[in-house]
């Protein structure tokens, strides 16, 4: 049964305000200044633990892994973890917007990682969008002879690679039966905790702006996820899942009125392919359906 449009509508605009919350992350977690990367990690998902674990005990929903999950319910913690890592790594070093298009790799990497794990068939057109996503990949890591310069364009760019797996163990966890909220607690608790002994060893004493950025990150993550969640309950990913890509023109948008940041013409150049390689994928999956 199709979804009805008004349902559709619905949907887009819950995956632009998840955009829009990400994007809103993504700014906080600068202006959080020179806070270290772990200490930001733990403070964003320790705020994603805490709301999660009261809408469960609200709804008094128990946390149950299903038989046989607790092994994929490690791997998408331990990749969103090092996902985390990489994407505020990407953001402290890089314009927020270039940080935001290379985490948006990820779909591209969940095809590949989809065929080992899901064991689905990758069609001709998929992998050529694979590759024509990583050409526009190149223009906004520009790899030369600096390769320090180009460091965190790769760590950047690792972030879309763990997103990516994440994301193809979540599909998978969904696939057996396991409960989405149990998947963001069990998520956010695991990352806590990797985070926790950095922040014991290695704290840094956090100003009150900062305590106030650090928390609006965490607030703007879960927006993200609530959003997110709806989303994909109004409408299929096929139809919608092109709209997160607004994250970027948010980014880039934050990053000049906030942070003076101006895009390289090259990163523009590697926007267009990806973005436009997203957009010509989602478009062809359309037709095939009508």
């Amino acid at each position: 049964m199709e979804k009805p449009e008004s349902n559709i509508r619905l949907g887009i605009a819950c995956i632009i305000a998840s955009a829009l919350c990400f994007s809103l992350m993504s700014l906080f977690i600068r202006l959080s200044g020179d806070v270290p990367v772990m200490q930001k990690c733990f403070f964003r998902n320790a705020v994603a633990f805490v709301m999660a674990f009261i809408v469960m005990a609200r709804a008094r929903q128990p946390f149950v892994v299903e038989p046989g999950n607790w092994k994929y319910m490690l791997i998408r913690a331990g990749a969103g973890t090092l996902g985390i890592i990489t994407n505020f790594y990407a953001v402290d070093h890089l314009t927020i917007s270039d940080a935001s298009i290379l985490n948006k790799l990820s779909p591209f990497f969940a095809i590949i990682f989809s065929v080992f794990v899901l064991k689905e068939v990758a069609k001709a057109g998929e992998w050529l969008a694979v590759v024509v996503a990583f050409i526009g990949a190149v223009f906004v890591i520009r790899p030369g002879v600096d390769m320090m310069a180009s460091f965190p364009a790769v760590v950047g760019m690792l972030s879309g690679c763990f997103a990516g797996l994440a994301y193809t163990y979540l599909r998978k966890l969904r696939q057996r039966g396991q409960n989405g909220m149990s998947i963001v607690l069990f998520f956010s608790g695991f990352s806590s905790l990797c985070f926790l002994p950095s922040l014991i060893f290695d704290y840094r004493p956090i100003a009150p702006v900062q305590w106030f950025f650090l928390f609006m990150t965490g607030v703007a993550a879960l927006g993200g996820q609530v959003f997110i969640t709806k989303a994909y309950a109004y409408a299929p990913a096929k139809e919608i899942s092109v709209y997160d890509f607004s994250n970027v023109v948010f980014s880039a948008l934050w990053g000049f009125l906030f942070l003076s940041q101006i895009p390289d013409p090259l990163s523009v150049v590697g926007y267009i392919i990806i973005i436009g390689t997203a957009i010509v994928k989602w478009r062809i999956s359309i037709k095939k359906d009508e």
